[in-house]
């Protein structure tokens, strides 16, 4: 990406690094393969349009360049590495469905959350944590909740689930802020009416507002939709630090976000939680901050069950 860009490798060495540094009830491992290109493909043909991606493969090919505007620039390598971080999602909601996994933290990059069937945004290509729910949605027909505390707004997400029951869309952020979406009474339409919910955040809510909105979001739309997988898209770039944030979180906010998913998640999910990393741009506060969240998701367990980072 060009020099100064914030979605850069970096945030995942330091994170992964500090995982590592820090063991607790968990394993990294780096070396995990994601499903093949044209598999991945395939499922991503479910959600993005056929001639989005093929824009997206031209412009790589011309790359240096941009796909849709100065927020997606693109290498050489950006098409490669967004099929990978899509391709791990669609292992793992695979490896869920069959049984093999139930928890876990997918490490990945680009983000997802703002993707749209045929465009990209703000530094998303593919939607990750929406190929994931749809594929447990497919392939069990049963409803799925997708969480995202990341500070953006996931328009990408909201508008691939609008008119579906069977996906609930929960996002807590900040408001007015980018990408401009996200009020209160953007709640769904046709089949999907209420099964979307935005619990919008002004600037410096901090800790307590932040937390409890996520838990009051849950409540409502978990307790409605009672979901067999919660879907985490987990962004950290709420924290104080974060410097395209501004809502003020710290660890413990994020420790304790950790604490209220896996409690719905034993409630309605069988424990099940497949979370995604989106943003997070101060690489050495998302490191903390996801720490934090992951012991907070192994603390309310009590199952003593060992959480995957991949």
């Amino acid at each position: 990406m060009p020099l100064g860009f914030p979605e850069t490798p970096g945030r995942l060495r330091v994170l992964l690094d500090h995982l590592e540094a820090n063991a607790g009830p968990w394993t990294v491992d780096r070396s995990w393969d994601p499903a093949s290109e044209d598999d991945t493909l395939g499922v991503v043909r479910w959600l993005h349009e056929e001639e989005y991606v093929r824009r997206f493969r031209t412009a790589v090919a011309a790359a240096p360049g941009q796909l849709d505007g100065p927020d997606t620039p693109v290498s050489q390598g950006t098409f490669r590495a967004a099929a990978t971080a899509a391709g791990v999602a669609v292992r793992a909601s695979m490896e869920l469905v069959n049984g093999r996994l139930d928890r876990a933290f997918l490490a990945i990059r680009p983000p997802g959350h703002h993707a749209l069937p045929h465009r990209a945004m703000g530094f998303c290509f593919f939607n990750n944590a929406a190929l994931a729910a749809e594929i447990v949605a497919r392939a069990w027909q049963v409803p799925v909740l997708i969480v995202d505390f990341d500070v953006h707004h996931g328009n990408g997400t909201q508008a691939i689930f609008w008119e579906r029951a069977d996906v609930g869309y929960l996002s807590i952020h900040r408001h007015p802020f980018y990408p401009g979406t996200g009020t209160a009474d953007e709640t769904g339409s046709g089949r999907g009416a209420g099964t979307t919910r935005n619990i919008p955040l002004a600037e410096g809510a901090g800790d307590d507002l932040f937390a409890s909105a996520v838990e009051a979001g849950l409540e409502e739309l978990g307790g409605r939709l009672r979901p067999a997988v919660i879907v985490v898209s987990a962004g950290f770039d709420a924290h104080m630090d974060d410097p395209v944030g501004g809502l003020g979180v710290s660890e413990e906010g994020f420790r304790r976000i950790g604490q209220t998913l896996t409690q719905a998640a034993e409630a309605w999910a069988g424990g099940r939680i497949l979370a995604l990393l989106e943003g997070g741009y101060h690489p050495g506060a998302t490191a903390r901050s996801a720490t934090a969240w992951i012991e907070g998701l192994a603390g309310a367990t009590g199952t003593g069950r060992t959480d995957s980072i991949h």
